[in-house]
């Protein structure tokens, strides 16, 4: 008889905590419902009376990163045209193995990119597939090449270029 009532109590406490476990779809529910509020609420507009303004147009300012660069001294390797290197550079692969960077260079022209070679002081070559004088633009290539072949290239990074 014990045994039935322990059983029973067993059973009862299992139903009790698990109907007390928050559920993720009203959870969700209740998300949506929120974000249906927020997107259907009335505007209410004021109409005030103004002046006429001469129409001015913005100027536009210059875009600004801080994603994080790395500064090397890099000059276009042997052959290369040393005109496409500009202050900032995407580097998808940097080799010490000259086969092995004219490899993925060549791979990455075959994709559309204007690939060029950059040797550092220390001898590595880097695969660099594009090239700006703006730091934002660089980094926004950076993250479309990233999206593009993912996963990899996810450690493409930013070279500075210093002179």
């Amino acid at each position: 008889m014990n045994k039935i009532w322990l059983f029973g109590a067993a059973i009862c406490m299992v139903l009790a905590f698990g109907s007390c476990k928050p559920k993720q779809s009203a959870y969700k529910a209740a998300y949506e419902q929120a974000k249906e509020k927020e997107s259907t609420a009335p505007v209410e507009v004021i109409e005030e009376d103004t002046e006429v303004v001469e129409d001015v147009t913005p100027v536009s300012k210059p875009r600004v990163s801080n994603a994080t660069t790395r500064t090397e001294r890099i000059n276009a390797a042997q052959g290369e045209d040393a005109s496409r290197l500009k202050r900032y550079s995407v580097v998808v692969g940097s080799f010490k193995n000259k086969t092995n960077a004219y490899s993925l260079k060549e791979r990455m022209q075959r994709d559309g990119y204007n690939a060029v070679l950059g040797e550092n002081e220390q001898g590595m070559l880097r695969v660099i597939v594009a090239s700006f004088d703006n730091k934002a633009d660089a980094a926004d290539s950076r993250d479309a090449i990233k999206a593009k072949y993912a996963p990899n290239f996810q450690d493409a990074w930013l070279l500075e270029r210093q002179y």
